[in-house]
């Protein structure tokens, strides 16, 4: 009877450990973040789906850099959210699209901006986020000497040199500008900034898990189905909905 009663906490020990998956996450509110609700909207939409298929995540919050070098190497399953890129899809299994990012040209109302192409804003006083991509047109620009980007250690200081006078144009992922806003200024500083409405990129974020563990593409093709119930089922939108209606320039 023991033995059997053994065997049973073993098969379900077993169970456990087969049904759970260790990712790895950063600080971006309000998409991720460890000390946020849910851990953030993106977090939630991949716990939620992979909870559809049984599936319970544990989650491990490092610096950006390392978080994508212990999913590669395959000390943890994988990572959450990533931009695709080639040599991404070398090392990882990606998902199907978790969340869209799109980045604008945050200004001063009383210095507004008008552009069609990156070019569009040479001689202008341009921030950026040390080591963020902006896209190959931005980036070329950059290169070529067409911008003059001054480079940042965090967006919240671009949002404030902007309100200082100090450049004239910041980009940022919408809603993550408006949460940032929304927490760290006054409302008589929202109501001094706005952004243009020619995103400069437009990205759609992926779950990423390493080749390097074996049966994770079968996880990844579990994964997206519990995203697709889980969109169909409408909580994805209505989770994106309840992050950006608090969140306003002039609130």
């Amino acid at each position: 009877m023991r033995l059997l009663s053994l065997l049973f906490i073993l098969l379900v020990s077993s169970a456990s450990i087969a049904d759970e998956l260790r990712l790895t996450n950063g600080e971006w509110p309000p998409y991720l973040g460890e000390n946020l609700p849910f851990h953030g909207v993106a977090s939630r939409i991949v716990e939620e789906a992979f909870a559809q298929e049984g599936v319970q995540v544990k989650w491990e919050f490092h610096p950006w850099a390392r978080a994508l070098h212990n999913a590669e190497r395959g000390t943890s399953d994988g990572s959450a959210v990533w931009l695709r890129s080639p040599g991404r899809e070398e090392a990882f299994f990606i998902s199907d699209p978790v969340v869209e990012s799109g980045y604008y040209f945050f200004h001063r109302k009383d210095l507004p901006v008008e552009w069609g192409e990156v070019g569009d804003l040479q001689g202008l006083r341009v921030g950026g986020a040390i080591d963020y991509d902006y896209g190959e047109a931005f980036s070329s620009a950059e290169q070529d000497g067409v911008l003059r980007v001054r480079r940042l250690s965090t967006e919240e200081q671009g949002l404030r040199m902007l309100l200082a006078g100090r450049l004239d144009v910041f980009p940022m992922d919408k809603i993550v500008a408006f949460d940032l806003l929304h927490n760290r200024f006054t409302r008589d500083e929202r109501a001094q900034l706005s952004f243009h409405p020619h995103p400069l990129r437009t990205d759609s974020l992926h779950l990423m898990l390493s080749k390097r563990i074996v049966g994770n593409e079968e996880k990844l093709q579990s994964f997206n189905r519990g995203l697709r119930q889980l969109r169909d089922s409408g909580r994805v939108a209505q989770y994106l909905l309840e992050i950006q209606q608090p969140l306003s320039l002039t609130q």
